[in-house]
């Protein structure tokens, strides 16, 4: 059992009794101490002696961040490209596919506005098209409707594991393995699941994954990384490189990395990067099953005291549930939602239908109150919150 004593004391938003009631993971985590420590420690470093001493001395540990992140998804380390951001992992991977006329893109109906948006400038450029699988009465991808819409023009199936607006996991290694029966690849955006869900490249069997650290990792802004199936990283080639991703070997000619750190650049804050490692391997530490455990306890929590009260509603689609619970409040603004409870130091956020457009449009959502709780919330807090709703 996770030992709630010890993670609280572990996160500087916590450490002392402040009141705070912190449900925004999926948004922006509270990083652990040892975030905090190593990030801040290296800038001290670099003030003192420059950035580029600085980060020599910390090669081997930019090296193991990788080597933690392999372990936390069962990947090898050369499989693994650092970037700033889950989207830019998504986007760097996405327009590096080889694209023609009449070639076929598919996204789900929770997928992110980022994805959807790249998915469209794409198809618009080279002239492919962008078709939505439906979603099946649960809420969740329609595998039945997948099956029969993948044929050999599916170039790429967009899946999106846990989306922003609500609870839903969508069954990633069904939907991977029916568009790989086409020859279709799969690029599983796994920015809401990678640290409070399992996240095994080996099982889902997917082509790339991409992820953000600042969420559920409780690592720091500006980091995230790509995962990418090492025998295709060896074969693509990405649109932007630089002297990291490849080696100038004449006046006329480079070579490409031979792993995925042809998907990265050489400049990078080195601090987040040794931040991001940090908050892994303490997940690690932990135990990450301990700590998803304590997620979907906290989650199932929610799913089950909000709907008590009258005029709430939990906006929560699927079969399988992630640490996201969403709701909405009848007659009460989302963003008032929000605001009211910021005045009582209970952080939660706002999902809007611009994140998400087919889902919330199809469902008639403007915006929905998103809750969040990781597992240093204790259940005395989301009581707390619970009693805070009711009283709007």
């Amino acid at each position: 059992m996770l030992d709630l004593k010890r993670v609280r004391a572990d996160t500087p938003g916590y450490d002392s009794d402040t009141g705070l009631v912190f449900l925004d993971s999926a948004g922006s985590s509270l990083p652990p101490r040892v975030v905090v420590d190593t990030v801040v420690g290296h800038l001290r470093r670099e003030a003192a002696i420059g950035g580029y001493r600085a980060a020599s001395e910390r090669l081997p540990d930019l090296a193991a961040v990788k080597t933690a992140i392999g372990e936390l998804i069962n990947a090898a380390p050369g499989s693994v490209a650092l970037s700033d951001s889950a989207t830019r992992s998504w986007a760097d991977f996405f327009y590096s596919v080889p694209l023609a006329p009449g070639d076929r893109i598919l996204i789900s109906g929770s997928d992110y506005a980022s994805n959807a948006i790249a998915a469209l400038q794409r198809a618009r450029a080279v002239g492919a098209v962008v078709e939505r699988v439906p979603s099946d009465s649960s809420g969740q991808l329609d595998l039945d409707a997948l099956e029969k819409m993948v044929d050999e023009r599916v170039r790429l199936v967009s899946v999106l594991h846990a989306p922003t607006n609500g609870g839903l996991v969508n069954p990633a290694a069904e939907a991977t393995a029916i568009a790989h029966s086409v020859g279709a690849l799969v690029l599983l955006d796994a920015c809401q699941s990678a640290g409070q869900i399992p996240v095994d490249v080996a099982e889902l069997d997917v082509d790339a994954l991409s992820v953000t650290g600042r969420k559920w990792l409780r690592g720091p802004r500006g980091t995230g990384f790509l995962y990418v199936r090492p025998e295709l990283a060896a074969t693509m080639e990405p649109q932007r490189l630089d002297l990291h991703s490849a080696e100038w070997v004449d006046g006329t000619d480079f070579r490409l990395a031979g792993d995925a750190s042809r998907f990265e650049f050489w400049e990078h804050d080195v601090a987040a990067r040794l931040g991001l490692g940090a908050a892994v391997r303490y997940l690690l530490e932990l135990g990450p099953d301990e700590v998803y455990e304590a997620i979907a306890a906290r989650a199932e929590h929610l799913r089950k005291a909000l709907p008590q009260i009258s005029g709430v509603t939990v906006r929560d689609l699927g079969i399988r549930h992630s640490g996201i619970v969403s709701f909405t409040v009848d007659g009460v603004d989302p963003l008032a939602v929000r605001d009211r409870l910021a005045e009582q130091d209970i952080t939660v956020t706002v999902s809007h239908a611009s994140s998400t457009l087919l889902d919330m449009t199809e469902r008639g959502l403007a915006s929905v109150v998103r809750a969040s709780p990781h597992c240093f919330v204790g259940f005395d807090e989301l009581d707390r919150f619970v009693a805070a709703v009711s009283a709007l």
